[in-house]
């Protein structure tokens, strides 16, 4: 499973859905299904985006995690 830490991104900056959606670039709707992780896929552009707005790596946005734990 992949997860997203988005809503973590967002927290430690104080930051919301709309203020991230107005950065980027972004829908809202897209913003929203991330940070409550039931998105089912991503544009490379907007990762990019999420990276440039977050300063951060891919790596630091998504996780794969072990769904057996």
């Amino acid at each position: 499973m992949i997860k997203c830490h988005l809503s973590r991104l967002m927290g430690e900056q104080k930051l919301k859905v709309i203020d991230v959606a107005r950065a980027t670039g972004l829908h809202r709707n897209m913003i929203t299904l991330l940070y409550n992780e039931t998105a089912t896929r991503i544009d490379l552009a907007a990762i990019e985006a999420l990276c440039k707005l977050f300063n951060c790596k891919v790596g630091d946005l998504f996780e794969l995690v072990d769904e057996q734990g």
